[in-house]
């Protein structure tokens, strides 16, 4: 099982391609306060409505400092199709092989119907403006969880 980060490591830095093929840097968005949120599959419900919740929020995170990207082991092109079909308004990054969600203790061991597999864990990370990890959140609940995250950061609204 990969290591999980806490507060005050060092964020991983990375590059991946966004839903129209760009290259998309951790590194450009030092000097801000980033959600990283890690989720399995495009166009899944649970996924849909996570994704949903951060474009709904996106005005009042953006107003209080944070920027979101989403990551997934999906393809560019299925990415792509998701933020057209849900007018998603943040940046999704294709991790096919799954190295940042490592890096990040995101992908793992997972238990479904009494079966184990590895694979990608929904997980949110804060990045503080320096750097460095202020939040991180293993196993979470797609419904309600930027919810949850907004009363965590201490986010009014």
């Amino acid at each position: 099982m990969p290591e999980r980060l806490i507060p005050g490591d060092l964020a991983p830095d990375f590059t991946l391609k966004n839903a129209e093929g760009q290259d998309v840097s951790l590194n450009a968005y030092r000097g801000r306060s980033t959600v990283v949120y890690f989720y399995p599959a495009a166009s899944t419900p649970g996924c849909t409505k996570e994704a949903c919740d951060f474009r709904d929020s996106l005005a009042f995170l953006r107003t209080a400092g944070y920027e979101v990207l989403g990551i997934s082991p999906d393809p560019v092109d299925k990415l792509a199709r998701f933020a057209a079909a849900e007018g998603l308004n943040f940046p999704l990054l294709s991790d096919a092989d799954h190295a940042v969600a490592e890096a990040y203790g995101a992908w793992g061991e997972k238990k479904n119907y009494g079966r184990s597999y590895e694979g990608l864990i929904r997980s949110t990370v804060v990045i503080g403006p320096e750097g460095t990890i202020t939040v991180a959140q293993y196993n979470v609940r797609a419904t309600g969880h930027v919810a949850k995250l907004r009363r965590d950061l201490k986010l009014d609204g």
